[in-house]
């Protein structure tokens, strides 16, 4: 190995399941690497830390949080001029916002990035039968609290309905959450983890509606799909309305939705089998909800 070759940060995608999901490549750097963190805030696998090291051979992982991430990465990137640095990231490294961030400051830096690609939503929610081409914006929906209820997904949405498209929906993550009420006594405390269902994004997607009323989209007639744990052996798809999807039960989590612009003829023959039973949905076609120039 020259000295270039172990200065390196890579950035490994760990898949959408288990420990199992590692590429052969992606095993392969792991296991020469110095230092290796975990990024374990924007998303997580369906087993904890132990069973990768136990995998992967080594018992040195280090979890990185959102606070270590966005307020350490140095941490991570800058021990990466001395030796082989990698960064576990599930699903795939260029899927969120913070890994383009810290690829950036990376290089910067002087340090070489090495990206590793895996499986992740935004591929794998194809297996619903829509077709990837006829996506529009991806939006995140974060949990509603007493004081804050931000609706900025509204016009991306729109924006993609009007122009056919499905739009991918990620839900929120609250993982290492201070306790503010704990904090207010003097003491450290974190919050369980949350990750919010398909019922609750569709109960927020309802109030959106009925805040914005924009008509971006029908909650009793616009066709969605509801998927959980996706890539993993029981994952659960339902499709239907808003309002029929907030009533299903999709199982533990993570969870993501769709909701679907133009579905044409053979997308709708992929999804017959998940939609909920007695459906009322109604499908978007051009002349009917789509208002579009000829």
């Amino acid at each position: 190995t020259t000295l270039l070759e172990a200065m390196v940060l890579n950035i490994i995608g760990l898949g959408l399941h288990d420990e199992k999901d590692v590429t052969v490549r992606g095993l392969e750097l792991i296991k020469s690497s110095e230092k290796v963190f975990l990024e374990a805030y924007t998303s997580v696998l369906s087993v904890g830390k132990e069973r990768l090291e136990a995998f992967y051979g080594r018992e040195d992982i280090v979890i990185a949080d959102r606070d270590f991430v966005e307020c350490h990465a140095e941490d991570i990137y800058l021990p990466a001029k001395e030796g082989i640095v990698s960064f576990l990231v599930v699903g795939d490294p260029v899927c969120a916002t913070t890994h383009s961030d810290i690829m950036i400051r990376a290089r910067e830096a002087g340090v070489k990035v090495e990206v590793v690609h895996n499986a992740s939503a935004m591929g794998a929610v194809g297996c619903c039968g829509l077709q990837l081409y006829n996506f529009g914006q991806t939006v995140s929906i974060p949990y509603f609290d007493e004081n804050w209820r931000p609706t900025s997904f509204y016009p991306k949405i729109k924006y993609n309905r009007q122009g056919g498209m499905h739009t991918l929906c990620l839900l929120d993550i609250k993982v290492k959450e201070p306790d503010f009420e704990a904090m207010k006594r003097g003491k450290i405390v974190y919050l369980p983890p949350r990750f919010m269902s398909v019922n609750e994004s569709s109960e927020q997607l309802i109030e959106a509606e009925d805040v914005r009323k924009g008509e971006a989209y029908i909650p009793n007639k616009t066709l969605c799909v509801g998927l959980a744990r996706l890539g993993q052996p029981d994952q659960c798809i339902m499709a239907g309305t808003l309002e029929e999807l907030k009533e299903q039960d999709f199982g533990s989590p993570l969870h993501c939705m769709v909701i679907c612009g133009e579905v044409h003829e053979m997308e709708l023959e992929a999804l017959r089998p998940y939609l909920v039973e007695n459906s009322m949905f109604q499908i978007d076609v051009e002349g009917s909800l789509f208002d579009r120039e000829e």
